[in-house]
């Protein structure tokens, strides 16, 4: 199993307002705006491109907003979680409307995409998501801003983006929102509760409630195999030390996963990271009631990361 690492976070101020229209407008009474002179710049709308990304023998589905204006624009990537019924793409549709970037894409042996789902290959998946964002053609391609990328990642996807940053010096930042400490199941009885921490036990909370309905190449079984065989690699405390001093955004809910994370903001501060946030919301996992405080919460995260 290929290793997994970690890194830290930072601020940035809002993008620019983008440049105006250079088209012939038309007033709420019907009179025409002057038609600019030749030779104005003409603003580059936003857009949603549909995007195949290969990776590892398979090609990644997903889809990238692009934001309006010329750019370069802050990147950010939304890694989902386990299975990814929920996708956080309305926080995609907050950033983009702001100025950024947004990447999604799906795992391999996920929701249609080729390959045998495990979680050594959604963080490959990951770290290929970010050297696509960082390839010199691509960036001039989608109008990305190399050094302003931030990695977001929501339960499982939340180790992905820890394993994404540690991994990836270049990434600037990483938003981590109910972050599932994949390699301290056993130990947290996360799943299984008050069932003996077996591996048969935790296959069983793998798979239950359709979780492995989109996934394929894989079982409850062979997952609750992976976590014992790989629990130092999976566990996102051993990635402190790679993702410091970089800002990291710590966000948890009432599900239960808050003291795991909140040890990895800790984690963060004893390898010397200073610029850790962290917010609570009294909600469930999905931060149902919560949606969109949480993106706007992120997005006001963001206007403070340095240039």
């Amino acid at each position: 199993m290929s290793g997994f690492a970690q890194d830290h976070r930072v601020y940035w101020p809002p993008m620019k307002a983008l440049h105006a229209l250079a088209l012939c407008t038309v007033t709420a009474f019907g009179t025409a705006a002057p038609i600019p002179h030749a030779g104005a710049a003409t603003a580059v709308p936003a857009a949603t491109q549909q995007m195949t990304i290969p990776s590892h023998g398979s090609t990644l589905l997903g889809i990238f907003y692009l934001a309006a204006g010329p750019g370069p624009h802050s990147t950010a990537i939304i890694f989902h979680g386990f299975p990814g019924f929920e996708q956080n793409l309305d926080i995609a549709q907050t950033l983009r409307a702001h100025g950024w970037n947004v990447l999604a894409m799906h795992y391999r042996g996920s929701w249609g995409v080729k390959g045998n789902f495990s979680f050594e290959h959604a963080a490959e998946d990951a770290d290929t998501q970010v050297a696509f964002l960082l390839d010199p053609a691509n960036a001039q391609k989608y109008r990305i801003d190399p050094n302003r990328i931030v990695v977001i990642g929501h339960s499982m996807g939340g180790y992905m983006a820890a394993s994404a940053i540690a991994h990836n010096p270049k990434v600037a930042a990483a938003v981590l929102i109910s972050a599932w400490n994949i390699g301290a199941d056993y130990d947290t009885r996360r799943h299984i509760g008050t069932a003996a921490p077996t591996t048969e036990n935790e296959a069983k909370s793998l798979s239950k409630d359709n979780n492995l309905a989109p996934l394929a190449g894989t079982s409850g079984l062979a997952l609750a195999r992976e976590i014992r065989a790989h629990e130092q690699a999976l566990n996102f405390l051993n990635l402190a030390s790679s993702i410091a001093p970089r800002p990291v955004f710590v966000i948890t809910a009432s599900e239960g996963l808050a003291p795991s994370d909140h040890a990895l903001a800790e984690a963060l501060a004893k390898a010397g990271d200073t610029h850790i946030t962290e917010r609570h919301w009294d909600t469930d996992h999905s931060y149902s009631g919560q949606r969109a405080e949480l993106a706007n919460a992120i997005l006001q995260w963001t206007e403070n990361l340095p240039h």
